[in-house]
C-alpha cells in the first residue's frame, strides 16, 4: 500500500506551528467559492439563440431611458414572433413577449410559485428554480407554480414598447 501525497505539508514555524493557510480557512475559502457558484447560478444569462434575446437591466430600446417607468421597455423589432425577451420596469423583471405578430404582452417575469425569476426560453417561459412552464401569454404549461404570470400593462408607440395602458 502506497500513499500519495498531493502537496507539501506547511513548513513550520518556530514552537513546531505550520505557517500557511489552516484547514478552517481553506474550508471557509471553499465555502465562499461555492456560495459564489450559487449566486451565479441563480442568475439569469442573456441568451442568443432559440428565438429569444435579453433586455440589458437598463433596457436596450433605442431613444429611451429603457427599463424606467416613462422609458422604452423595448424596441418591437427585439422581440422575436414566438418569443419573449426579459426587461426590467421600475427596477423589477418582467417579460414581453409575442405570441402573434403584432400582439405584445407584459408578465412578471416572477414565478407564482416561489418568486424566482422566469426567463424566455425558446417559445416558452421557463423558472430555472423549480422548473414551472409557462406559456408566451403567462397561462401555467407545467409545473409547481399554482397560477399564471401576473400581467404588467404595457402598449406599442411606433416602434417601442412603453410601460402602461398609453
Amino acid at each position: 500500500m502506497s500513499t500519495t501525497i498531493l502537496s507539501d505539508p506547511p513548513a513550520a514555524a518556530p514552537g513546531g506551528r505550520t505557517t500557511g493557510p489552516t484547514r478552517r480557512q481553506v474550508l471557509a475559502g471553499a465555502g465562499i467559492l461555492a456560495g459564489a457558484g450559487l449566486l451565479a447560478a441563480c442568475s439569469t444569462p442573456a441568451r442568443s439563440g432559440g428565438g429569444t434575446t435579453t433586455t440589458p437591466a437598463g433596457g436596450g430600446a433605442p431613444g429611451g431611458a429603457g427599463g424606467g417607468s416613462s422609458g422604452a421597455l423595448a424596441a418591437v423589432v427585439d422581440i422575436p414572433v414566438g418569443g419573449a425577451v426579459s426587461a426590467q420596469l421600475d427596477g423589477k423583471p418582467i417579460i414581453l413577449s409575442q405570441a402573434q405578430a403584432g400582439r405584445i404582452v407584459g408578465l412578471s417575469a416572477i414565478c407564482t410559485h416561489q418568486g424566482c425569476t422566469v426567463a424566455p426560453d425558446g417559445g416558452r417561459l421557463l423558472c430555472p428554480c423549480h422548473g414551472s412552464v409557462y406559456s408566451l401569454d403567462g397561462a401555467n404549461v407545467s409545473g409547481p407554480a399554482p397560477s399564471p404570470l401576473v400581467p404588467v400593462e404595457v402598449h406599442v408607440d411606433g416602434a417601442l414598447v412603453l410601460p402602461g395602458a398609453g
